[in-house]
């Protein structure tokens, strides 16, 4: 074997256990915080009364079934939108290769504003469940025609058009949004949803996120070698025989899926998938085999916290969880956009 092979293995080695290393204690923080969301509230609840709720399942004290049914689904539901955004964000900086990039700019979220709007405006008794699959599809919708846009385009599905197309229908559908909801009056309705949180997450929202959390992240494994690759640029990419559509198209694919239904559920939620990456970038390197795991674990860990600190901060009443990632994402992506040449 030759000294450069050796010496490959043992770089593949090293980042492996780095990997491994971080990813136990992210492991450990994230259940450690998963623990301390159910405890901490309006309502202080001891680690003593949370064992209890956990083997005592036909009790019905107070605690017991605010632990249950409110305080761990509520936990869950945080761990799972912030992985599910945070791995979405990782995979639209490897496909762009664009480092401010996150799955705001293919019209996720605006497509979904503008969804939510027209709903509001022209439907009156609507059910929680009807606005989530009005979400949904709006979401979908808005990313389908960024998607359509950038493929109609001389260099089909390329890091500028995607862009590009995303940053300018994503002006459109919110300058729309905005305007139906004032004409409409329906302004304040549409601010809570924009507002963003978790308050009023059930067991339900878990079984909806789970399947396609697992399913998105199995997509996003899937291409996480050909991400690799792709990041270091189109020409050794097509050197080595990467097809770039095909990765390009799974990833984005899995984008929907992820933040599609999270920002359904929880409304816009942002730069958890702008700064997690980054993080997870100076802690480990660039191979995104690692990387995507460890956006999952540390996406988790943030929304967890952000969710304590957004009921903590004001109690009773919560503070809306998106102007808490706002408070630790803003100076982030000021750093960057100062840093940062914006390419991978």
């Amino acid at each position: 074997m030759s000294r450069t092979a050796v010496n490959k293995k043992e770089t593949l080695f090293a980042t492996q256990r780095k990997a491994t290393k971080w990813a136990l204690f992210g492991f450990i923080l994230v259940v450690f915080s998963l623990l301390l969301s159910i405890g901490l509230g309006a309502i202080w609840i001891t680690p003593k009364e949370i064992w209890s709720s956990f083997v005592s399942f036909q009790s019905n004290q107070m605690e017991h079934q605010l632990i249950r049914e409110i305080r761990i689904p509520r936990a869950i539901t945080a761990a799972l939108i912030g992985a599910s955004l945070a791995v979405a964000g990782a995979i639209m900086q490897g496909i762009t290769r664009n480092s401010l990039a996150d799955p705001s700019i293919i019209g996720i979220t605006h497509g979904a504003g503008l969804s939510i709007a027209i709903a509001l405006a022209f439907t009156s008794n609507l059910s929680y469940w009807f606005l989530l699959l009005w979400s949904f599809a709006g979401s979908t919708i808005g990313a389908v025609l960024v998607l359509t846009f950038s493929f109609i385009s001389k260099e089909k599905v390329s890091p500028v058009t995607l862009t590009l197309a995303g940053a300018a229908l994503s002006t459109l559908f919110g300058a729309l949004s905005t305007g139906i909801a004032l004409y409409f009056q329906v302004a304040q309705d549409l601010s809570f949803w924009f507002a963003g949180g978790l308050s009023g997450t059930k067991w339900q929202h878990v079984f909806i996120l789970l399947p396609l959390f697992i399913v998105g992240l199995l997509l996003s494994l899937g291409i996480s070698r050909s991400l690799t690759i792709l990041s270091l640029g189109d020409e050794v990419a097509i050197g080595l025989g990467q097809s770039q559509q095909t990765v390009r198209w799974i990833g984005l694919l899995s984008v929907i899926l992820l933040s599609g239904v999270a920002v359904s559920i929880v409304g816009a939620i942002g730069f958890i998938g702008l700064v997690v990456p980054h993080i997870v970038r100076l802690l480990i390197g660039t191979d995104y085999k690692f990387v995507i795991p460890m956006s999952a674990l540390l996406g988790a860990l943030l929304l967890i916290v952000a969710d304590i600190g957004a009921r903590m901060i004001n109690p009773p009443f919560e503070t809306p969880v998106s102007a808490v990632t706002a408070i630790i994402g803003v100076p982030f992506f000021l750093y960057l956009s100062r840093n940062s040449k914006g390419v991978m």
